[in-house]
């Protein structure tokens, strides 16, 4: 499986996680949201480029739905309920929210 975005070729595995996370930019990651039917928002980017972040500077870091919640509720200024985050990301956030920003699959199990 791979991703056509301006021009290129990404390659990714079965499940759609890139083969690697240096192929990511925001049009990468916009192809794989709509690869998901899932429409992107500025609190999406948010939980996007957190999760970026955590794997990127701080050693690979997957961070659970717990602390992805309390992480956005710092950002939002407000307390983020489970269920916001999974009308957010249906496929989960810690595992779809990886996807879209460029990481592997998770290798963790439960959410909290």
């Amino acid at each position: 499986m791979a991703y056509e975005v301006n021009g290129k070729t990404v390659d990714c595995t079965a499940d759609g996680y890139l083969e690697s996370v240096n192929d990511w930019d925001l049009d990468v990651a916009q192809a794989i949201a709509d690869d998901e039917e899932l429409p992107m928002t500025d609190k999406h980017w948010d939980v996007v480029n957190y999760l970026r972040g955590e794997h990127v500077d701080n050693g690979g870091n997957e961070p659970n739905e717990r602390g992805i919640s309390k992480a956005m509720g710092k950002v939002w200024g407000s307390k983020v309920s489970s269920k916001e985050m999974y009308e957010m990301f249906p496929g989960m956030p810690s595992k779809q929210g990886r996807k879209i920003a460029g990481l592997p699959k998770s290798t963790r199990k439960g959410g909290y």
